[in-house]
């Protein structure tokens, strides 16, 4: 990694499925970044353990989240991308993170009431009470995502609005440990809104972010979606009854939509793009054959890559993380005061 460039660090959850909300709105950022910053990519598969898992489930998909990443256009030989429980580092400063969090800032993160909540809610869990499968590591894990951004001296994060507040913990946990420990011990990161990406919405709740919990999966187009599935969803997309083709989201949300998606996917503007319309069949075409042929590329380099050029990735990424990590874990040990193992 070069010090010469400002160090950004991203994290990700693995997860079964990628979607095209996901490829505009933020991954295609991580290839061009890459190039601009010293970039550092996490796939938090320790994270992913604080929700219920099936055995095997969490590998599957770390695997399957890592070829997409590279599929994507992230090189291993450009950034720096890794699996979160490849670098050990990751946990020891996570426990010394929780151990600086108040449990006050921790019950203030909204993140973990809204997730909660789908989990059932949190009572007193008593006798298998209204808690019970809210595990402590959804409590304590902005503790952990606060260890894996200091761990590497990073100076930005790009995070989006509903992560903002987990970054204001990370700093105000970097400050308190400088503070107490010495005024360099860990870099104090920067938020930073990310450029933004294509805000791309479902095709039958136009009104909502595209997203797997949102309705069927008819209002998703996976990345990996076969032509014909895109073209079928998308000319099944929600519009509305007038036939006027005009970007205005708050009163045309579904039309709106496919004008940004047409947009992100041609690199044009979707206000220059609407008068070129005067049906919305025509719209739907030339957006499903738009996305169709932006997604070609990303399948066929996530079919070629086998498990062995994954595996490999994944471990010239741990190398380099680990060369850092293991250099502010010491810092960071030594400055506490903490007895070092012998030689």
């Amino acid at each position: 990694m070069s010090a010469q460039r400002p160090r950004v660090f991203s994290g990700i959850q693995p997860s079964g499925s990628t979607h095209l909300g996901n490829y505009l709105g933020a991954l295609r950022n991580w290839t061009a970044l890459q190039h601009e910053m010293d970039s550092v990519y996490c796939i938090v598969d320790l994270h992913a353990l604080t929700l219920p898992k099936q055995p095997g489930e969490v590998r599957l998909d770390t695997m399957s989240m890592a070829r997409m990443l590279l599929a994507v256009g992230l090189d291993p030989e450009v950034c720096t991308l890794f699996v979160q429980s490849h670098v050990h580092e990751h946990a020891e400063l996570g426990w010394i993170m929780q151990c600086l969090a108040g449990f006050g800032e921790l019950r203030r993160m909204t993140q973990f009431k809204d997730k909660s909540e789908r989990l059932g809610g949190v009572g007193d869990g008593d006798n298998g009470g209204p808690n019970a499968s809210v595990s402590a590591g959804l409590f304590t894990y902005p503790a952990l995502q606060a260890a894996d951004v200091l761990l590497y001296d990073t100076d930005v994060v790009p995070v989006g609005d509903d992560q903002r507040q987990h970054i204001e913990l990370t700093r105000d946990l970097a400050l308190r440990l400088n503070s107490r420990f010495g005024e360099n011990t860990v870099v104090v990161p920067e938020h930073r809104i990310p450029p933004a990406g294509a805000r791309v919405m479902n095709l039958q709740y136009p009104e909502q972010k595209m997203s797997k919990s949102v309705g069927s999966d008819a209002g998703t187009i996976e990345v990996l979606d076969e032509p014909r599935k895109i073209e079928k969803k998308i000319k099944r997309a929600v519009t509305d009854n007038d036939g006027e083709v005009r970007f205005d989201p708050v009163h045309k949300p579904g039309v709106s939509n496919l004008l940004s998606i047409l947009a992100a996917a041609t690199g044009d503007d979707p206000e220059k793009l609407a008068p070129q319309y005067t049906q919305y069949g025509p719209l739907k075409t030339d957006t499903a054959a738009a996305v169709i042929d932006l997604l070609a590329p990303v399948q066929k380099r996530y079919s070629d890559l086998s498990d062995g050029d994954v595996t490999d990735a994944l471990g010239i990424g741990a190398d380099k993380a680990s060369a850092v990590a293991r250099v502010v874990m010491q810092r960071i040990r030594t400055a506490i005061g903490l007895l070092s193992p012998a030689p």
